[in-house]
């Protein structure tokens, strides 16, 4: 029997994840480390590092869509595959990550 491959992560610019932070439609999940979080994050985000990444650790998205992000979006890649691999499929992540965010001049919360 072949196994079903991971879904399509689905590449979310900025527009997207700010629209959907206002909106409260989506939960952003940062894996990025403790010690890059606590330093600056996007506002409303929630931490799930990626070395102890488990989707049990993911606060209950109540109707939101779930999306990765991380610094640059590689981890957040990573993510998805052992969210599937968990039994989660995750669909979106933030391509540009934290980088673009502050790129473009937004918001940053500092601590944990």
């Amino acid at each position: 029997m072949a196994m079903t491959s991971a879904p399509l992560v689905e590449n979310l610019t900025i527009d997207d994840i700010k629209t959907g932070l206002e909106a409260d439609s989506i939960l952003l999940v940062d894996v990025r480390e403790a010690h890059e979080f606590e330093a600056g994050h996007i506002p409303n985000s929630v931490l799930v590092p990626l070395s102890t990444f488990h989707v049990a650790d993911i606060p209950d998205p109540s109707g939101r869509r779930v999306v990765l992000s991380c610094r640059s979006g590689r981890r957040s890649l990573t993510a998805a595959e052992m969210a599937f691999e968990q039994g989660l499929a995750i669909d979106a992540h933030y391509a540009g990550g934290f980088l673009d965010w502050v790129q473009h001049g937004e918001p940053v919360d500092l601590g944990l």
